[in-house]
């Protein structure tokens, strides 16, 4: 006979796998009587477990919904699916990324070592269609989220753009889901200011165990903050417009881009923005729909110019053809 913490153990597996059992049936697999299934059920109930119970003759068992989410039983192939799954969400771009990842690294944290291989193989095996990008290294970002999770002081390796290598130490604050990338913003400790780094770029060490007071910074203070650093860091080029519209609608148009706007008056604005490359910049800007004014940027002005030329040649067929000459 099961000690009672094991029973109890294989009774919560039994009722997660079937919806329905009569005492009879529970009683013949865990060979105690159906007096002691009774007293189990009490015990999972006291633990937050709701069973509800059928009376009579032919009276069972089944584990119900309840007001909160009791902690479950996988098995093996089960704890698997949900590792690969967890992981593919976390990458994805479903808007429950970091949902996905702080469940993730709780997963990871108790997942049998046999299992392991497992999980990296599948992940291993799996391809992507063309154009998407590949899997982040799942590991590191678990680490930072646990960390994030804690509050625990971070130490990590980081590459630099420019291939430098580095080690930081620092208090993680959030991560950041931004096109292909993860991003973490995190104060750090030897420079004593706010810092944004890609997790792709980090190689974590080993936990310090050492845990620190968050910092309290709101959610959009967060992404602004991290969207306008790198957003900034990757400007190559850079332009000031004048731009036929109020600050407020111009600024409602280019949310969440990091653009700087100064009101001119309650209709134009003057903004300076900038990207790593000045054609899809300008072809950007066309698509706002709003009158723009060049005040600085040669090389913006030449990208208007080459999609002006673009979109002449584009339309110049139709043009001709519907043109007196042409008919």
């Amino acid at each position: 006979m099961l000690e009672t913490s094991a029973r109890l153990l294989e009774l919560l597996s039994l009722l997660q796998v079937r919806r329905d059992w009569t005492s009879v049936e529970l009683a013949e697999r865990l060979s105690v009587s159906t007096r002691t299934v009774r007293a189990d059920v009490g015990k999972l109930r006291s633990l937050g477990y709701p069973v509800d119970a059928r009376p009579g003759v032919a009276g069972g068992y089944r584990l119900a919904a309840g007001s909160a989410m009791p902690p479950l039983l996988l098995d093996d192939e089960e704890a698997v699916a949900v590792a690969v799954g967890l992981g593919s969400l976390a990458t994805g771009r479903s808007g429950i990324e970091e949902t996905a990842l702080t469940a993730l690294a709780k997963l990871e944290q108790v997942l049998p070592s046999r299992l392991r291989p497992r999980v990296a193989a599948v992940r291993e095996a799996t391809s992507a269609v063309p154009g998407i990008e590949p899997p982040l290294d799942l590991s590191a970002l678990g680490a930072v989220a646990t960390a994030i999770r804690g509050h625990e002081r971070l130490r990590f390796g980081y590459t630099k753009p420019g291939g430098a290598e580095e080690s930081r130490h620092t208090e993680p604050q959030r991560l950041v889901s931004w096109g292909p990338f993860w991003y973490l913003l995190a104060w750090d400790l030897d420079r004593d200011d706010w810092r944004v780094f890609r997790v792709d770029r980090m190689v974590p060490r080993a936990p310090t165990g050492v845990t620190f007071r968050a910092r309290v910074i709101a959610e959009d203070d967060v992404v602004r903050f991290v969207v306008a650093r790198v957003s900034r860091a990757a400007w190559r080029y850079r332009a000031r417009l004048l731009v036929h519209a109020s600050a407020a609608e111009f600024a409602a148009k280019v949310v969440p881009i990091p653009v700087e706007i100064e009101a001119v008056d309650d209709v134009t604005c003057r903004a300076e923005l900038g990207a790593d490359d000045p054609d899809r910049l300008a072809l950007w800007i066309a698509q706002l729909d709003v009158d723009v004014e060049i005040i600085e940027g040669a090389e913006l002005a030449a990208a208007f110019d080459r999609l002006a030329a673009r979109f002449a040649r584009a339309a110049g067929g139709v043009a001709d053809a519907d043109s007196p000459r042409g008919r």
